[in-house]
């Protein structure tokens, strides 16, 4: 797998963004707002199903299995597609999706594409990659329209401009939306009707216009073909069924074995994410619009004559030879970890440095690009441990567990997968003194007897506990206090209470 920068630009570790970003307070409060009112949102809506806990487990055993056998079910899938009218292109890693995308639209002589949202082409930068090869890309979905108009990157996984207010909002519209096409109104206020107004006005032209798009999708059915795109502004469905031409590029992961596997994904993801008891718009298509929708023969069925299909590896196959990371590859996005992680509410998702923010993308991503950056050795430690994620995922990703799996693998380095290739990488720079710690806690736990003569001594020298640490230490006590030593060990403690008498 070549490099790639996960869709966002180079950034620093994440304790030096996050520093910036927790003394923001416009950011801080509109985080606030929005993550609380949606995962109190959320807590509703799940607690309507009695059976939520056996839908989580269904889910979690649909995504298991079918990573046990990703590879017979992609191949079943291929063979679906193409019987249906597509054409389905492997892309190893980033650049290779964009190389194959870039070609197949400068096939169809068009200059300009419509996007439906697709975290795979943020991940790869395709929007860069096309703009290079002087096709404009224009993103449909409002949150993503605002992001782009605001030359700016998603900072959460369902509301990407989860970190603009409404006056902000209507600032872009006004100074940048004539840029781009149709401009807003000079006298646009910032009540949501007004803006979405704006947006749907601005974005009918092209819809109208476009005879290529670029979609993602939320599952793809390795059964029959079919690929889903679950959205809630319609703006989706316009892309998926108006132009001649639709590409969509879907990471390996999305796959599920049978139609009837939809029908737990399509009760908890709505749930999860937007606080639905069903989706607005689910958009569901098999192969072409003169294949399996022809029916009267005319060569005149729904949706794109053509349709193309770009699967996205891009280290996802190394994450799953991960036994423990591999779990990661369950996601279905639906952004449940973001709203409940304490991290993430006062630092935002630009400090991840990736376009996937949050728990899951501090899980992710040091998987898909590696540990060895400066920003993924970080990540793994963008986390107080809480476990609020795990308690909310819908397919039981234990993200805890995960992220101490990448902390000892950026401190002790070992064996991992990178390219299809077993290889053992070098600790991360900066861990030497953790390493020591460890090594020095190894060593005295496996020596009971200078264990208990030093927590002796410890006792007895309490007084002269320092109030702050020294060297490393010091950052830990500088926004903590340090423990008191307490008047005996619990091992003497307990060898006193065994000698008394019961009462």
């Amino acid at each position: 797998m070549t490099g790639t920068d996960l869709g966002m630009p180079a950034f620093p570790p994440f304790p030096e963004a996050a520093r910036e970003a927790v003394h923001d307070e416009v950011l801080r409060a509109n985080l606030r707002h929005a993550t609380h009112t949606i995962r109190d949102k959320r807590a509703r809506a799940v607690a309507e199903l009695d059976d939520w806990d056996r839908l989580r487990a269904a889910g979690k055993a649909i995504k298991d299995h079918t990573l046990r056998h990703l590879d017979r079910y992609l191949l079943q899938l291929e063979a679906a597609v193409t019987a249906a009218g597509g054409t389905v292109h492997w892309a190893v890693d980033a650049e290779e999706a964009n190389r194959i995308v870039t070609g197949l639209v400068l096939a169809t002589g068009e200059r300009e594409v419509v996007k439906v949202k697709s975290m795979a082409t943020q991940e790869t930068g395709l929007n860069e990659a096309l703009e290079a090869a002087g096709i404009a890309a224009y993103e449909t979905d409002l949150a993503e329209l605002i992001v782009q108009l605001g030359h700016d990157r998603p900072s959460h996984i369902l509301v990407p401009a989860i970190h603009r207010n409404r006056g902000e909002i209507r600032d872009l519209f006004r100074s940048e939306m004539g840029r781009w096409g149709r401009p807003a109104p000079q006298d646009l206020g910032d009540d949501p009707r007004e803006l979405a107004e704006a947006a749907r006005l601005h974005l009918r032209e092209k819809f109208l216009r476009a005879k290529v798009a670029v979609s993602g999708a939320n599952f793809m059915v390795a059964e029959t073909g079919t690929m889903v795109v679950l959205e809630s502004e319609g703006n989706g469905r316009m892309c998926l069924t108006l132009p001649e031409t639709l590409i969509s590029v879907v990471g390996i992961e999305k796959v599920v074995p049978t139609f009837r596997d939809l029908e737990v994904f399509l009760q908890t993801l709505p749930r999860s994410s937007t606080a639905e008891r069903m989706n607005p718009y689910t958009t569901m298509w098999t192969g072409t619009g003169t294949g399996t929708g022809d029916r009267d023969g005319t060569g005149e069925g729904d949706g794109p004559t053509a349709f193309h299909l770009v699967l996205l590896d891009n280290g996802r196959t190394d994450t799953l030879a991960d036994e423990v990371g591999r779990q990661a590859l369950r996601c279905i996005r639906c952004s449940a970890c973001l709203n409940v992680c304490p991290v993430y509410e006062r630092a935002g998702g630009h400090a991840y440095g990736s376009v996937y923010p949050g728990p899951i993308g501090a899980v992710l991503s040091p998987q898909l690009r590696g540990t060895a950056g400066p920003i993924d050795a970080t990540l793994p430690y963008a986390s107080t441990l809480c476990g609020a994620c795990y308690e909310v995922c819908p397919v039981a990703i234990d993200i805890p567990e995960i992220l101490v799996h990448l902390r000892e693998r950026v401190v002790q380095g070992g064996p991992v997968t990178r390219e299809g290739v077993r290889v053992r990488i070098r600790p991360a720079h900066g861990h030497t003194a953790e390493r020591a710690a460890m090594r020095a806690a190894r060593l005295l736990l496996d020596r009971p007897g200078v264990l208990r003569a030093g927590e002796r001594l410890l006792s007895r020298a309490r007084r002269l506990r320092p109030h702050r640490l020294p060297g490393p230490g010091r950052a830990w006590t500088d926004t903590r206090a340090l423990p008191d030593v307490p008047a005996e060990s619990f091992r003497d403690w307990w060898a006193r209470e065994r000698k008394a008498p019961q009462k």
